[in-house]
């Protein structure tokens, strides 16, 4: 017998958990057939879907499941005619943001959507993660060898940082510009190595796209990870040649993909045939310039972890000085390692592709997991060329993905090909910073919620390989997406397992929190009496008023069975209508 999430967590007005052979639906949502959601047969009711509906189709309607139209709106700024409502202003900071808060919703109001951004960007960095470290002992030499403190401080910036855009944006080149931290292994100290690659990422998050490119590629956490530190250069009397990994990798993940691109990021075709944009030969020649870099150990050794904030050095004797030619250019001979370095990201940084390439995929981490040729163009132009005549400044590429009209234009939330599926990570943010949680040790305590049976399935900078959580381009196989040639990422990291875990992870942390973070309901606890108010107020900073009218009224029948009158009561109510919400494809599908 299948049962509804209602059913299953509030029984006899209690909360109780998922168990794997429970059929883990999601309250309220419109169970989507063939790309288009279907109707609740009446207010009160909530639509059952099995869980293998939800791991193939029910959250269609984020990534398209529907018709294949496109957007096609040339406007890259809407023009405002009157200030933001609370849910439009909410929507933006899905968007925009780690999570909503109530001030945040008011900030946008009142100052619009382009100055919110601009003083988003001129926020000053908040304090570094590798400082955190420090100043809370981890550089003590008995972490020398483990991950202590990095967890911690990563749940810190995100719960905690007044820069919200730059931690979206930084978490967002964390799943391009992809580094693990159990890849870090070999020198010690990965808290520190993962916690200044995210340090990098965040500082350079409003910078410049190429000088990003050499910061990373001067990393140690980069150079560990993609193991080009100790890479020499070919010895012919051993037959031995530079290790080729990073240079593979910094075309097809981090610049200029596989394929060449027109403008608007779609595939170039010639004669039917969709064509490489590099060989063998190119990866080989990159190779060269990847060897004679090494950790940085002039003053000071491994027995601290300084030397992971000091960029990589070259080694004299182990760089290829020969001439290194890739994409039709060449690295003349003769030259120092760093000379090389910035001659060989110069001739990527120029190639055609990496405007679309890039630009696609920050739109996809931000609004939509298939924006529109004419989106992906618009913003690939200002990639391109920022007004100023200034190629890859990303607080510009930033801004013209949030205010396009395919990101703002409100007739996208009816748009079946529009939007996506919210990451796990995001939707635990949006609970912690809307209900402003805070850490009675101050230390953070959440851990690594990577495990999908019973937390996140995700966690930050904990991607199993280099190709993300989720590849940009991942199809679900057998389903409607597919058949609209359509992508949705976030699937690849989506199944029964990790919908049944979600779900009882949120409904564990939104009860009864844990021994360390404690949030705040106070916005919420006057309500209680009240089940649509209560809803309503969760709706809009949470789900950004997704939640369809039949949705809200079945959550308010739901709660208002609850007990209440009652401070226990009370607190039940609250925690169920939040874990309800939580749990609501219409709040898990961005629109």
């Amino acid at each position: 017998m299948q049962h509804t999430l209602l059913e299953n967590l509030l029984q006899n007005g209690n909360l109780v958990t998922l168990e794997m052979n429970e059929d883990p639906s999601l309250a309220g949502a419109n169970a989507v057939k063939t790309g288009k959601a279907e109707k609740a047969e009446k207010a009160g009711k909530v639509v059952k879907a099995s869980s293998s509906v939800i791991g193939a189709s029910l959250l269609l309607e984020a990534c398209g499941g529907g018709s294949a139209s496109s957007s096609t709106s040339s406007s890259t700024i809407p023009p405002v005619a009157v200030a933001p409502t609370d849910a439009e202003a909410s929507r933006f900071l899905a968007q925009a943001s780690v999570g909503a808060t109530r001030a945040h919703i008011a900030q946008v109001k009142a100052s619009g959507y382009s100055a919110w951004i601009d003083a988003q960007i001129a926020l000053p960095q908040s304090a570094s993660r590798w400082n955190w470290l420090k100043t809370k002992g981890y550089d003590a030499a008995a972490n020398i060898f483990t991950q202590n403190g990095f967890d911690s401080v990563v749940w810190y910036k995100l719960m905690t940082s007044p820069d919200t855009l730059r931690q979206r944006v930084a978490h967002a080149l964390s799943e391009i510009l992809v580094v693990g931290i159990d890849g870090l292994t070999g020198s010690g100290w990965q808290a520190f190595a993962a916690a200044n690659y995210l340090d990098l990422l965040e500082a350079n998050a409003f910078g410049n796209y190429r000088t990003l490119l050499q910061v990373i590629s001067t990393s140690t956490a980069m150079g560990q990870y993609l193991t080009f530190v100790g890479n020499i250069k070919a010895n012919p009397k051993i037959d031995s040649l530079p290790d080729e990994n990073y240079a593979r990798e910094l075309m097809q993940l981090f610049t200029i993909g596989l394929l060449k691109l027109n403008p608007d990021g779609t595939p170039v075709v010639v004669n039917g045939a969709n064509q490489e944009t590099y060989t063998l030969t190119d990866i080989t020649g990159l190779a060269r310039i990847f060897t004679g870099w090494n950790f940085d150990l002039s003053t000071s050794n491994t027995t601290t972890p300084d030397f992971h904030q000091r960029p990589l050095t070259q080694v004299a004797s182990q760089h290829e000085t020969g001439a290194s030619t890739f994409l039709g250019s060449t690295v003349p001979a003769g030259l120092t390692g760093a000379q090389s370095l910035t001659a060989a990201l110069d001739i990527v940084f120029a190639h055609p592709n990496l405007a679309p390439f890039v630009s696609r995929q920050l739109i996809q981490r931000l609004v939509t997991s298939n924006p529109s040729p004419a989106y992906v163009q618009r913003v690939s132009t200002v990639f391109l060329n920022d007004g100023n005549n200034v190629k890859g400044n990303l607080a510009a590429v930033v801004k013209a993905i949030l205010l396009d009209d395919e990101a703002r234009n409100s007739s996208n939330l009816t748009n079946p090909q529009f939007g996506k599926l919210r990451e796990p990570i995001y939707r635990f943010l949006n609970w912690a910073r809307a209900y402003n949680v805070t850490s009675v040790s101050d230390l953070w305590t959440v851990g690594n919620t990577s495990d999908a049976s019973s937390k996140l399935g995700q966690s930050p900078l904990r991607s199993g390989s280099v190709f993300n959580f989720f590849r940009p381009g991942y199809v679900p196989p057998n389903t409607s997406i597919a058949n609209a040639s359509l992508v949705a990422p976030e699937f690849q990291i989506t199944n029964e397992s990790t919908v049944i875990g979600y779900v009882n992870f949120m409904q564990r942390i939104v009860s009864k929190g844990n021994t360390d973070l404690v949030p705040d309901y106070s916005s919420l606890t006057p309500l209680a009496a009240t089940p649509s108010a209560l809803l309503a107020e969760i709706n809009t900073v949470v789900a950004a008023g997704q939640l369809s009218d039949a949705t809200i009224s079945a959550l308010v029948t739901a709660i208002s069975s609850m007990p209440g009158g009652t401070d226990a009561a009370n607190a039940n109510r609250v925690y169920a209508a939040l874990t309800l919400v939580f749990a609501a494809p219409e709040y898990i599908v961005q629109k």
